[in-house]
């Protein structure tokens, strides 16, 4: 089932409540975004709801404002009421936050459930009774598990970031987790992609959902632009010092494409830069949540990640994202890039490409149907190579080589 009705152009055309209204204003929420536009009035009347959108166009609010209305606050007893299912820790708590930040006057209760923390101050949280509980699948069948979580009273379902959440594994959770709420409930499921397997999902577990579909084609915004440098493995280094030198970015994020490399970049880097810092898998999570915490307020300016915070990690005011390492997959280069130019915010990104990675940018530059251009930065050098390279090769391949037609994918650098 599609909606073509004309939406929302301010939040007062909802059908919310005073106490939100009040609680919008005072959060910095003027005008919805067309994602908010979409979801909440159909969230509203009830139905399951599909919503198609990349991340940093308003998609938590879209969710949270509705069961927030929908609440039974009167309500002193019994288990929670909605239960939001997200990819990873830090989504968890960003989610959190915004239900406590859009709660603002109201007496409702909001428990992040995730791993990496100490379990039992989380049951100590799920014992006074929240009517909203945030969590990754795996804290959350834990939780069921030892019976600590009941889910009786659940009547709204979210799934954000569902194709994530597929894409790391999570999907016989997912299931086991939606067999054992009430079949009677609304479910909403939240996605930057739509693939077949999510599909399959939705019309097991939902019932006649809306589609509402939010991406273009062009799977970037008009106000990142986007560049790509061509530049040898060892001196990616000294391209990014000098990089960021000129950028002066008011907040950054540096991508690698392992814990390793991050790592090993960090230290390096502290050593040029002053408020650095890093984040991975295997930190910690009071680390991890200490960093994301220092990089939200703005206390920190470049944070150097993996693709942990690749989706769903809402800062504004990242102005730059550099892929030190390019992408291994097109998807994982949306989402990167997707962390600036948020909310209609001007952005820049910057991917650095070994020579040999050509035909890596051209499959990005296929999914995103755009051309990056060619980054310029006078006075460095890109490869170690101090002479020309020749017009011709000293020895020349064999003739049955030769004869071979170029691949045509091949994007020349």
């Amino acid at each position: 089932m599609a909606k073509s009705d004309d939406q929302p152009k301010q939040f007062e055309d909802f059908d919310i409540s005073s106490e939100m209204s009040a609680a919008l204003r005072d959060a910095g929420y003027t005008e919805p975004t067309p994602v908010q536009a979409g979801v909440i009035p159909e969230a509203l009347e009830g139905f399951d709801v599909i919503g198609q959108a990349r991340t940093g166009t308003g998609k938590t609010a879209s969710f949270v404002i509705p069961i927030l209305e929908q609440l039974d606050l009167p309500k002193r007893s019994g288990g929670p009421q909605a239960l939001i299912l997200v990819p990873t820790r830090e989504l968890a708590v960003q989610v959190r936050d915004e239900v406590v930040k859009l709660s603002k006057g109201q007496r409702v209760q909001c428990v992040a459930a995730y791993g990496g923390k100490p379990i039992r101050g989380q049951i100590e949280k799920l014992n006074r009774n929240p009517q909203v509980v945030v969590g990754t699948p795996g804290r959350v069948i834990d939780h069921i598990g030892r019976g600590t979580l009941p889910l009786n009273d659940i009547w709204c379902v979210v799934l954000d970031e569902a194709d994530r959440m597929l894409d790391i594994g999570f999907r016989p959770d997912i299931e086991k987790i939606l067999r054992r709420c009430p079949s009677e409930r609304q479910t909403l499921l939240l996605s930057a992609t739509v693939p077949p397997a999510i599909e399959r999902l939705a019309k097991r577990y939902m019932h006649e959902p809306v589609m509402l579909n939010f991406s273009s084609k062009d799977m970037t915004v008009e106000t990142i632009e986007q560049f790509y440098f061509t530049v040898d493995n060892r001196m990616k280094y000294d391209l990014l010092v000098h990089l960021l030198e000129r950028e002066q970015a008011k907040q950054a994020i540096i991508f690698c494409r392992t814990k390793r490399g991050v790592d090993r970049l960090v230290m390096r880097l502290r050593k040029k830069l002053d408020s650095v810092d890093c984040i991975h898998g295997d930190l910690p999570q009071g680390g991890r949540d200490r960093v994301m915490k220092q990089f939200r307020e703005g206390k920190l300016r470049y944070l150097i990640a993996t693709d942990v915070v690749g989706r769903g990690i809402d800062v504004s005011g990242i102005s730059h994202i550099i892929n030190f390492d390019t992408p291994s997959f097109c998807d994982d280069y949306v989402h990167r890039v997707g962390r600036t130019g948020r909310m209609g915010r001007d952005g820049v990104a910057y991917t650095f490409v070994a020579p040999e990675e050509g035909p890596e940018l051209t499959r990005i530059e296929q999914r995103i149907n755009l051309e990056l251009k060619r980054g310029e930065l006078p006075g460095f050098s890109h490869s170690e190579r101090a002479d020309p390279v020749p017009e011709k090769p000293v020895n020349p391949p064999p003739a049955s080589l030769m004869k071979r037609p170029p691949k045509k994918y091949r994007r020349g650098l």
